[in-house]
């Protein structure tokens, strides 16, 4: 199936990505550079690449990035989250199989808030005696 152009947003930690999928040969640009040049970690390019290896669509579609936000980390999760979502607008089938790898749920954990009288989220004070 010819697509002109879908768009999706995937989020993660602090990450946001806006992904869009067109019709091409399988190239993936992140900002502007390949995603092997962004993505230094192999283990960040495999996280990108698992919802294409799960539905064969490793060359069918051209991927475009726009990530704003997080570490490379959290950029590849969101990457993720977005790919997976943008390739159920285009083929509504592959939803159950996205949805039972988790690459549909939005990973909830945040970083947690500092709070008042102590020195981060969990950490204290030395408490002295005298």
């Amino acid at each position: 199936m010819e697509i002109s152009k879908i768009t999706a947003v995937g989020r993660r930690k602090e990450a946001v990505a806006r992904v869009t999928l067109s019709s091409g040969k399988g190239e993936i640009t992140i900002n502007g550079l390949p995603y092997e040049k962004y993505f230094i970690r192999e283990t960040d390019r495999i996280i990108i690449k698992q919802p294409l290896e799960v539905s064969n669509n490793m060359t069918k579609y051209d991927i475009v990035g726009n990530i704003k936000g997080g570490g490379l980390s959290g950029q590849a999760g969101a990457l993720r989250h977005g790919i997976a979502r943008a390739l159920i607008m285009a083929q509504p089938e592959l939803k159950e199989a996205m949805r039972k790898n988790g690459f549909l749920t939005r990973d909830p954990r945040m970083k947690e808030r500092k709070k008042y009288g102590q020195k981060g989220a969990r950490k204290r004070f030395q408490w002295t005696k005298r």
